[in-house]
């Protein structure tokens, strides 16, 4: 595949200089189809990424509505062939098998258009539909974080983001160990809440559900979405380097999870679940500095 990137002449323009032309490296968006035993569940648009990130985006969009809890669920995926009217493989069309005695997404979950590549929720329903009951209770997770080991967490993922170095034009999420720091998996995409969905299906397909003792940190600012998403992989703690949304907040302080936001240099915003940022909760391990 290697369809992250694309190169495209561009004409950069600087008030009172002659404008100038040159190549420019843009993140690739490309529509990808999610089916389930044969049947169209949704469209997102998303960046291909590396070979595998499509399986693992279907596999954390599935957590998120609720199809899956556990990685045994997730039987397998393949990209679909015959997908044009030529018959070729566009590697857009991907189709999910779930494994026996798991029940088919109900019918009322298809979407009714595509969802954007800045928006997770598009083409819900209802809005009943948008709130999606977690299996698993953050609120009972025993996490608790130093700030000060929290505020390296930006600058690492900041380092890992390969793509956006080239392009400028992707969202990341990572995944944190809470307790030693440790960064477990990071993914970029255009759509801030596929690039989380990558992550939960890395975690779905190593077995790790539910994410236990963890921090989801993400590029942008905390969504209801995206705190949705959080807690339907039990993740306890969602961090956020720019500010989250007032609906955000309330499902966060509603499910016991906590929301940080501006988390940038020394400083940080705690909008729920503030008592597991403790300094001193655990010694700071030499391997998680920056």
């Amino acid at each position: 595949m290697g369809r992250i990137i694309a190169r495209r002449r561009v004409t950069r323009i600087t008030v009172g200089s002659e404008p100038r032309r040159r190549e420019d490296v843009l993140a690739v968006e490309e529509p990808l189809e999610i089916r389930v035993g044969g049947r169209s569940l949704a469209v997102t648009m998303r960046s291909p990424g590396a070979p595998g990130e499509d399986f693992d985006l279907a596999a954390g969009f599935l957590v998120s509505e609720g199809v899956i809890r556990h990685g045994d669920d997730f039987a397998a995926a393949r990209y679909c062939a015959g997908a044009t009217a030529e018959g070729l493989n566009t590697y857009n069309v991907l189709d999910v098998t779930l494994a026996p005695g798991v029940p088919a997404p109900d019918p009322s979950l298809e979407r009714s258009f595509y969802t954007t590549s800045s928006c997770g929720l598009c083409g819900k329903a209802s809005i009943d539909a948008v709130r999606t009951l977690s299996h698993f209770d953050v609120g009972t997770d025993d996490l608790r974080l130093d700030p000060a080991l929290l505020v390296r967490f930006p600058e690492r993922l900041r380092e890992q983001q390969a793509v956006f170095e080239k392009t400028g034009g992707l969202h990341a999420a990572a995944l944190f160990d809470g307790r030693t720091g440790e960064l477990l998996v990071l993914r970029e995409d255009v759509g801030r809440h596929n690039a989380v969905d990558k992550v939960v299906g890395w975690a779905v397909k190593e077995g790790r559900l539910p994410l236990r003792g963890t921090v989801l940190m993400v590029s942008g600012r905390a969504s209801f979405e995206l705190t949705q998403k959080a807690s339907m992989a039990g993740i306890p703690m969602l961090a956020a380097v720019s500010a989250p949304s007032s609906l955000a907040a309330e499902l966060a302080t509603e499910l016991g999870m906590t929301l940080v936001g501006f988390l940038r240099g020394d400083s940080m915003v705690a909008y729920a679940g503030a008592e597991r940022l403790e300094p001193h909760a655990a010694e700071i391990p030499q391997g998680a500095s920056a």
